[in-house]
């Protein structure tokens, strides 16, 4: 901190104190401060002067500008003399503090012979700048401008301070005013969106409740005659009632192959309702996943034709049993590997597990069409399709993938997807090792 001194003003009675305080607006205004920073420096200034000329005639005022990291600021310090006793007056300090940037207070042996030092800075306007050419100048106006002190014409000026500070007041008054009724009108208007947001809620939780309970009954209701059309299906192919042509045995093969993926539709459907009401118990056991892949090896074993798809089961090695549900990974999981074998004409699909210390995950990965990035999420929504040869060949409801990612989130798990178009998809089922019921 360099110190280019501008001014010194001596105190010994109240007319310096009306002096100072005109100096240091002065100052300020030669400086380049705003008018409301020329009032705060005379006000703090003058504060100052007045509670250490209390403390006995003799003190002085000095004024310069120091550099600091590159900025340049105020500095006005004002001393008692080395005599003085008492304690400056609180509120002169307070004020310094408030008005000012910077305020340090210095007694006894820190001011140096007992004296009383209160150092007050503010930092100059950005587009100031006080070099040496113009600290002469500045100086040079300051001795040839020296102002008389006069009570009446300092308590004038600060009366047009006053009634300026009043009037800016007023109108940061009025326009806390406009804005506190913009405030209120949004606020109306936030409190009446709300009620129509509640409102709309209201209706999406009605109306899906009335989904819910409409797909259940009717998934019910279709059941039954779906059931009684594949086994009437399966007596005709069986011969139970005499043989039949070639092209009765094909309209039959019709009839029951529409018949179960009606039903598969209907599952998947009463399925998704059931777990949407919140009717689906999650039945926690311990899962061996070497028991669990013999399981899914042994149902869907039908489903492979050897000459052109590899089914590979990797356990990973994992022994120890986790806490889980069977009967729903087991479900997610024959969902990946149908699909991953429907879209699959050359390769092989192999299914996976490994874990970490706090989850495991089991993959599908197949050698299929896949997924273009574009179409990754779309394969989450119900009744969405993907436009290919190979979907239009092997037609599905749509409700699988869905139905699955509810099934993991039901499990405290999730579902994630990879896939490159023309070179293989990865669906993953990733769950904790320790299931955690959520709290309801």
């Amino acid at each position: 901190m360099s110190p280019q001194r501008l001014l010194n003003v001596s105190l010994g009675n109240e007319q310096d104190v009306v002096l100072v305080r005109q100096r240091a607006r002065q100052i300020a205004q030669l400086l380049g401060f705003s008018q409301q920073d020329q009032v705060r420096v005379a006000t703090a200034v003058s504060e100052v002067a007045r509670a250490v000329c209390q403390l006995g005639f003799g003190a002085r005022a000095a004024f310069c500008v120091c550099t600091v990291g590159g900025r340049q600021l105020l500095e006005v310090a004002i001393g008692a003399r080395p005599d003085a006793r008492g304690a400056l007056a609180d509120d002169a300090l307070v004020t310094a503090y408030r008005l000012m940037d910077d305020c340090e207070v210095e007694q006894g042996a820190e001011a140096g012979q007992g004296a009383t030092l209160v150092t007050m800075r503010k930092w100059l306007p950005s587009q100031s700048w006080v070099g040496p050419a113009r600290l002469a100048e500045l100086s040079g106006q300051l001795a040839k401008d020296s102002p008389v002190a006069n009570t009446y014409l300092e308590v004038h000026q600060q009366n047009r301070e006053l009634a300026s500070a009043l009037a800016e007041l007023r109108e940061r008054q009025d326009d806390l005013v406009a804005l506190t009724r913009e405030l209120e009108d949004t606020n109306r208007g936030i409190v009446a969106l709300y009620a129509e947001i509640e409102d709309k809620a209201e209706r999406l939780r009605k109306a899906d409740e009335m989904k819910s309970r409409f797909l259940s009954n009717t998934s019910h209701e279709l059941r039954t005659p779906l059931s009684s059309i594949r086994a009437l299906a399966k007596l005709l192919l069986d011969r139970m009632d005499g043989d039949l042509t070639q092209e009765q045995e094909r309209q039959v093969r019709f009839i029951d192959a529409a018949a179960t993926d009606l039903s598969e539709l209907v599952n998947d459907l009463l399925d998704l309702a059931k777990i949407e009401a919140g009717k689906v118990e999650v039945l926690l056991a311990p899962v061996l996943v070497e028991n669990l892949f013999r399981a899914l090896k042994g149902m869907l074993r039908p489903l492979v034709d050897d000459a052109r798809v590899e089914l590979v089961f990797d356990t990973g090695g994992i022994e120890a049993p986790f806490e889980s549900d069977e009967g729903k990974i087991s479900q997610v999981l024959r969902n990946f590997i149908s699909n991953a074998l429907k879209f699959t004409e050359q390769g092989a699909v192999t299914v996976s597990a490994f874990q970490d210390p706090v989850s495991i995950t089991f993959s599908v990965a197949d050698t299929g069409i896949g997924i273009s990035a574009d179409n990754l999420q779309l394969i989450f929504e119900e009744f969405s399709q993907i436009e290919h040869p190979l979907q239009r060949r092997s037609k599905g409801t749509g409700l699988g993938l869905p139905l699955c990612r509810k099934l993991a989130e039901l499990l405290g798990g999730r579902i994630e997807v990879s896939s490159e178009l023309g070179a293989g998809s990865t669906f993953s089922l990733v769950l904790p090792r320790s299931f955690t019921m959520e709290p309801t």
